[in-house]
């Protein structure tokens, strides 16, 4: 009789299946962290630490400064595992993972302006492939010490100020996407910055292409 009644109920719906961005979406502070340590290893994330940061202190479930120490902290173990792996490899861990055209360019590029570029690309979002830098840095024997505590900062500061304003205007960015004509003087100050980011990286990538192989 109980089995007949179990033919007769009605079949549970199943569940799609989570994507990786819902699990580790759910996962709060704990997915930040390892997505952060991807982040920074060869392996694209597209900015998905950034966007992560951003969401979950829109949310408030923890203060905004955890999500800004736990995105710091991934990041730079990330960081480090490519500069590790890269002091050790040399010039072939740069051929086996990225572009070997580029390789020579990044090297001389940043031998010539290490600092500069490392914190640049490091604590401002612009489109520039920053992993590379972590590679061309430990490739480059540039100083373990030093390399740590530009990358700790810089993307404490980047995190940080991510955080904070996800935190305490989240509301009102949503609100400004919904109605961006009550906020155009906000919605033009973004796109200038926007277009400046964009700027960058792309002067980048052409100081990149003008350095002699």
């Amino acid at each position: 009789m109980l089995n007949l009644l179990n033919l007769l109920a009605p079949t549970p719906k199943r569940r799609p299946p989570q994507t990786f961005a819902a699990t580790i979406r759910h996962l709060g502070a704990l997915g930040l962290f390892f997505l952060a340590i991807l982040d920074s290893t060869p392996i694209p994330t597209f900015g998905g630490p950034d966007i992560l940061t951003a969401v979950l202190s829109a949310t408030h479930r923890n203060p905004w400064y955890e999500y800004a120490a736990t995105a710091t902290g991934g990041s730079v173990i990330g960081a480090f595992l490519t500069f590790h792996l890269a002091r050790k490899a040399g010039s072939a861990y740069l051929d086996s993972k990225f572009k070997k055209g580029k390789v020579t360019k990044f090297l001389k590029l940043f031998k010539k302006w290490g600092t500069g570029t490392l914190v640049a690309s490091t604590a401002i979002p612009i489109p520039s492939p920053t992993t590379l830098f972590f590679a061309a840095a430990g490739a480059s024997d540039y100083p373990v010490g030093k390399f740590l505590a530009l990358v700790t900062l810089s993307r404490a500061v980047r995190y940080s100020a991510i955080a904070f304003v996800a935190d305490h205007y989240g509301r009102h960015f949503i609100r400004a996407l919904r109605h961006p004509t009550q906020y155009w003087g906000w919605m033009l100050f973004f796109i200038a910055l926007t277009v400046g980011l964009v700027a960058g990286g792309i002067l980048i990538n052409r100081r990149l292409e003008t350095v002699p192989a």
